[in-house]
């Protein structure tokens, strides 16, 4: 397992329902960045914005949106991961894409389609849980609404981050701010969670307040709110290990099986 991983966190501001110009401009936040990174993060369907018009704005596995990820993974020699809407057998997904810089993709459908704007009428819900390999680590990828279940999220696995992309607004912030710790202390693993900001087609604000914390909760960045960030915060393994090993609290956990 290697010991340290270095996370570019892209609090993005997106524009609604056009995929070519969001792609455009993550790349020029991707190309800004300067250090050795591990993994860069994009927000929750970073090519539209969370609309609920999937059709002409869906793309397939081998579509624009993949390319374009491959390419930046293998230029960058970073894995790159966000949601992005994506059809497959005529059904559509809110679905977040872990591409490697070799060209492995892994994936994951969002569970907990978020019926107050009807997400659940036009997306169809996953059913499997996702636990990425990179570098010796396991990561757990999960998305936005997902984060007000904690079962779904427990670590049962022993995984290491827990992470989440989020579109993720402004009037229910607070809930967002808190349930990230929650998640981080209860499964002791470094859990996060990147949001874009500014405002959607339908006028719904979106602060930011991404954000990366460690197994005791503690926060670890510094993102401004409100405006376009990229933060870089690199996360230890030996952290990890320290912890669980002194206080053992997962130990302790109960055990269940999802039905």
């Amino acid at each position: 397992m290697q010991n340290e991983l270095t996370l570019a966190l892209i609090q993005a501001n997106l524009v609604w329902e056009n995929p070519t110009e969001n792609r455009i401009r993550l790349q020029k936040h991707i190309e800004s960045i300067s250090d050795p990174i591990d993994i860069i993060i994009l927000p929750e369907m970073f090519t539209t914005g969370f609309t609920m018009h999937p059709k002409g704005l869906a793309e397939t596995m081998d579509g624009a949106t993949v390319t374009w990820m491959k390419h930046m993974s293998e230029k960058t020699n970073s894995a790159i991961v966000g949601s992005t809407i994506i059809e497959e057998n005529s059904m559509f997904y809110n679905r977040l894409l872990f591409i490697h810089p070799n060209g492995d993709v892994d994936t994951y459908d969002k569970k907990h389609t978020f019926t107050l704007a009807g997400e659940h009428e036009v997306y169809e819900s996953g059913h499997a849980n996702s636990l990425i390999q990179y570098k010796g680590w396991q990561i757990k990828t999960l998305i936005c609404y997902d984060l007000r279940f904690p079962v779904w999220a427990r670590n049962v696995e022993d995984y290491d981050i827990l992470l989440y992309v989020a579109n993720w607004p402004s009037v229910r912030i607070s809930a967002w701010d808190a349930l990230l710790q929650a998640r981080a202390i209860e499964n002791m693993s470094y859990t996060i969670g990147v949001n874009r900001v500014g405002l959607d087609g339908n006028d719904h604000e979106y602060p930011g307040h991404s954000g990366v914390y460690n197994v005791l909760g503690h926060r670890l960045d510094n993102i401004p709110a409100q405006e376009e960030a990229i933060g870089i915060v690199t996360l230890s393994s030996s952290h990890i290990t320290k912890y669980r090993n002194k206080l053992g609290f997962l130990k302790d956990r109960d055990s269940f099986s999802l039905k």
